[in-house]
């Protein structure tokens, strides 16, 4: 498997690209103007403690205040206590007090409406070890396997950890000496060194570590002995890689290479079409099956269907082959579009309990490509899949788009045909409460041609029913849900109501023939029809017109000679 990094670092923006095999599989974006604040450590002051839902609110100086649950809370104030043992607390009201001053990290991003949710527990990662300055215990990645390696790397971590700190000996660190380990160690007992200092002279709220930008992260954590390029397109991001390396591993420098294409590296590397792709409710399968994302507050369902996928045999190994599929697409997805909290998978129905189990095992095997921890549940009695994926921060889709403020996240809007009859009601009303003569209707051509009916028929009924005048004008510019209705003297709404006038000459495009006389051409200006006398020959063609009469539903046209 090829493995590259690519990195565009754009004005007020950069987006970092992990490809497998050419294949997007995580995507890391960094704005100026929204901060991650995921790894930063805060002095903070509690502002409500709330024994009914164990927690607390802390304000560390972000837009709302950070969540902490009393599990996350058990290490007071840098342990400077003494830390209070889990089987000792009854209540949040034994670790914690409104005023109290605590320094804490976010474990994870606000999202939505939610404030950030903080723990007390810190972590300080480098490139071979994660420093815990408030914990003594001592880790090995389970990536490591070696039963000796392990052992030796958790001596080596004993050994350079000093007394009352703890340290997570991370997989980058296999095979890597004494020495190598021990310096990582030492920077980051010296960044703790700092925050302890800030704490001690900063009043809450106040930001006491930052987590390193994307270019530093990449390199630190991404940068694995597996990726076979590292591309960037900026010369300063180029260089700033090259400086960190010569600290970290001199030896990958010559992996690293400054694109100067003329196309932008993203789309000359095909990131570009596939974010897009991402993005989308259905994702397609290679055999013709897809599978459909829908993402709620609650929880994010994954429908499967075989789609265009008949099989060659039978329909069980139609359906097994399309759930293998899907399951490894999913995990994919998954990883891809950084999906987490719970999520519900419906995979095409399986009867052998053979074919469930290997469908299992195969989304296991491919969500082992995934650093982001997950946990499956198994099938439920009705047959859906049920795991849960770490959320640390939004996903790739709240990142890069906001809610519609049309169909307010919903993804649908009222019908045409439910808008004219509700525009119908609201005219009925605003009739019998004005004393004006007349009505104009404003709203979108699609609307329009409802609201006025084939040969002018729905107007005709709803003018019988109000007695009044009533004037419909389609308008392009408005979404089909948007509608105006203006009341007044039936002169003055006739002047707004008729986007043309007797005798104006106006360039349209016909676009199909007269129903009943196909001697005659049909336009539209804004929704309202233009009848072309002997247009019925010009269809698809665009003519200057002179409008000779106009009526309240339609106006009359005759063809100008060029």
């Amino acid at each position: 498997m090829k493995k590259e990094i690519v990195v565009n670092a754009g004005i007020g923006e950069t987006r970092a690209a992990i490809r497998e095999d050419g294949r997007l599989v995580e995507l890391f974006l960094e704005r100026d103007s929204h901060q991650l604040v995921v790894g930063n450590i805060y002095k903070g002051r509690v502002e409500n403690v709330l024994p009914g839902m164990q927690a607390a609110f802390v304000n560390i100086g972000l837009e709302r205040n950070a969540f902490l649950y009393v599990d996350d809370a058990l290490e007071h104030l840098n342990g400077s206590d003494g830390g209070i043992g889990r089987g000792r607390v009854k209540s949040i009201k034994d670790v914690l007090t409104e005023g109290d001053e605590i320094v804490v990290q976010v474990a994870k991003g606000p999202i939505g409406t939610k404030g950030a949710r903080v723990v007390t527990q810190l972590s300080i990662p480098g490139r071979y070890v994660v420093l815990m300055p408030t914990d003594d215990h001592i880790a090995v990645s389970r990536r490591i396997a070696d039963d000796n390696e392990r052992e030796r790397l958790k001596a080596i971590a004993k050994k350079v950890c000093p007394k009352g700190t703890g340290l997570i000996v991370r997989t980058l660190a296999e095979g890597k000496s004494e020495q190598e380990i021990a310096q990582d160690c030492r920077f980051l007992l010296s960044v703790w060194k700092k925050i302890q200092r800030r704490a001690q002279t900063q009043p809450a709220p106040a930001v006491l570590y930052k987590d390193f930008d994307l270019t530093y992260r990449l390199v630190r954590d991404e940068f694995t002995p597996d990726v076979a390029k590292f591309v960037v397109d900026d010369d300063g991001a180029y260089r700033t890689i090259l400086d960190l390396l010569d600290n970290f591993a001199p030896a990958m420098k010559r992996r690293v290479y400054k694109y100067s294409g003329p196309k932008p590296i993203f789309e000359f590397y095909g990131i570009e079409e596939q974010i897009q792709r991402s993005l989308q409710r259905k994702v397609w399968l290679d055999s013709g099956g897809y599978i459909i994302i829908d993402h709620t507050e609650a929880l994010t369902s994954i429908d499967v269907n075989t789609g265009r996928f008949i099989g060659t045999t039978n329909l069980a190994d139609t359906v097994l082959k399309t759930n293998i599929e899907a399951a490894r697409e999913i995990a994919h997805q998954l990883r891809l579009r950084d999906i987490g909290g719970i999520i519900i998978i419906d995979f095409i129905d399986m009867d052998s309990d053979a074919h469930r189990r290997r469908v299992l095992e195969e989304f296991e095997a491919a969500l082992g490509k995934d650093k982001t921890r997950s946990h499956i549940l198994g099938f439920t009695n009705l047959g859906l899949l049920e795991m849960t994926r770490k959320k640390v921060g939004e996903d790739i889709m709240t990142r890069l788009q906001r809610t519609c403020p049309v169909c307010e996240g919903s993804g649908r809007v009222l019908s045409e045909a439910t808008i004219a009859h509700r525009t119908q009601r609201e005219v009925v009303r605003r009739a019998q409460a004005t004393g004006d003569e007349a009505l104009l209707v404003v709203c979108h051509p699609s609307v329009a041609s409802i609201l006025i009916g084939p040969n002018g028929s729905a107007l005709h009924k709803l003018e019988q029913h109000t007695r009044k005048t009533i004037y419909v004008k389609g308008a392009e510019t408005l979404h089909v849900e948007d509608v105006e209705i203006i009341t007044g003297d039936k002169k003055t709404v006739e002047e707004r109501a008729f986007p043309v006038r007797p005798g104006e000459v106006v360039d349209i495009q016909i676009e199909e023939a007269h129903i009943t006389n196909p001697n005659d051409g049909i336009a539209r200006i804004e929704g309202y029809v233009i009848d072309v006398e002997g247009g019925g020959r010009h269809v698809g063609q665009r003519h200057k017109v002179e409008i000779t009469r106009v009526f309240r539903t339609y106006a009359k046209a005759k063809l100008v000679a060029n």
